[in-house]
Formats: structure tokens, C-alpha cells, sequence
């Protein structure tokens, strides 16, 4: 199974329990755990190869970012995606999401301008069209993790993180009915190139129009 890239700075060994955390979270993300399904210990344990008590640990971050919700008697399972929060988590990135763009550009350092530059290379295959819908979803998510590292603020990118992934969600439930994926995820070459040149109004314009187009285009699409 694919994984998305994480924010896994180079040369950190990450322990059980995060390794655990990520690879269960970014399957609630991509829906590979469907909305309302229930969460089994035991198989995500051997799925990972890890012990139950890692699962656990990540378990417990992950009811708290909303992606899993435990009921009384009933069990664990993954939070139903619900396109009324649709609103309210637009309208924590339309603040958010231009502020970590100003910050990276501000901020970045020469790795980070690498690495943005390296993902810029890989949202011109997005645009020769070879990659399917969840291909450019992870590039989406690599892209928009990236741009939240580069803010070295960590407080900010884990709002961020938080918030991305709930929309991402969003995303994913309704992809068969978007009819230009490839080109709202091509709008973070722009948006890359200004925080790599360091422009911080420029890359702040360009991710809250960034935010406002994703609102609109699911709303187009339900």
C-alpha cells in the first residue's frame, strides 16, 4: 500500500508508536479506512507490524484531530466526513493557510528551498496528466506539509496539518465528481515559486485564493 509523505525530517528514527500514528492517519485521510468504519486494534497492529500498544498510543492522537471517534459500548471507529464542517474548516485555512505561505517565504531555508524546488518538479508531471486522482491528492498533501515545515513554527503546522487533513477528507469523498483536479493542485507551482523567491505577499495571495477555490469547487461539485 502507498503511503503519502510525512513530515519525517531527514536522518530522525521515528519511533513505533509515530510510525503507527502516520500510516493509520493517512489511511483515514485517503479514505483506505472508509468514513464510519470501525477501527480493529488487532488488524491495524498486523497491517503495521507493529504491538497493540503503539496502535493504541496513535489511536489517542487521532480521536483527538477528529478523524476517529469512540462511542460508549459500541467500539472505535473512522469520524464520517461531513460536509457541513466544510465551512468552518475553510474558514480556519482562509486565516491560517496565507500566514504559513508569508512565513515560508520568509523563513525558508536553503534545504527547504530544495525541497520546494523538488516538489515544483513534480507537479509538472501533474500537468502532463499521467497521474490518476489519488496520485495527485499525496502530492497535494506532500506539498501542503512541506510549505507548514517550512514556516518553522511548529504550533502553525500542526493547526495546519490538523486542519488540511480534515479537508483533504473532503477531497477525497467527492474526487469522482471534480472535473479539474490536475489543475487546482498545479496552482501550487505559483504558489511555491513565490515562498522559493521569497515574496511573502504574493505567496499569502496565492494560497488564500488557493483555499477560497477548493471551498468552491467542492461546493460545485455536490
Amino acid at each position: 500500500m502507498q503511503q503519502v509523505v510525512t513530515e519525517q525530517p531527514a536522518g530522525e528514527e521515528l519511533s513505533l508508536a509515530e510510525r503507527a500514528y502516520r500510516a493509520i492517519r493517512d489511511r483515514l485521510i485517503m479514505l483506505e479506512i472508509r468514513p464510519g468504519a470501525p477501527i480493529n486494534e488487532d488488524q491495524l497492529a498486523q497491517s503495521l507490524a507493529v504491538g497493540r500498544t503503539p496502535v493504541r498510543e496513535a489511536l489517542k492522537r487521532l480521536q483527538y484531530e477528529r478523524l476517529i471517534t469512540t462511542y460508549p459500548r459500541r467500539g472505535t471507529f473512522a469520524t464520517e466526513v461531513n460536509i457541513t464542517d466544510l465551512a468552518h474548516i475553510s474558514e480556519v485555512r482562509q486565516e491560517l493557510e496565507p500566514l504559513a505561505a508569508a512565513q515560508a517565504a520568509r523563513r525558508a531555508t536553503a534545504t527547504d528551498r530544495a525541497m520546494l524546488t523538488a516538489l515544483r518538479r513534480e507537479l509538472e508531471s501533474a500537468d502532463s496528466g499521467r497521474q490518476d486522482a489519488t496520485e495527485l491528492m499525496r502530492l497535494d498533501l506532500q506539498v501542503h506539509r512541506a510549505i507548514y515545515t517550512t514556516t518553522h513554527n511548529p504550533y502553525l503546522e500542526d493547526t495546519l496539518v490538523r486542519h488540511d487533513n480534515l479537508a483533504t477528507r473532503i477531497w477525497c469523498l467527492f474526487v469522482d465528481r471534480l472535473s479539474n483536479m490536475a489543475g487546482h493542485v498545479e496552482e501550487h507551482g505559483p504558489l511555491i515559486e513565490a515562498i522559493v523567491a521569497g515574496e511573502p505577499d504574493k505567496a499569502a495571495q496565492l494560497a488564500r485564493s488557493h483555499v477560497v477555490g477548493f471551498e468552491r469547487a467542492i461546493r460545485d461539485a455536490i
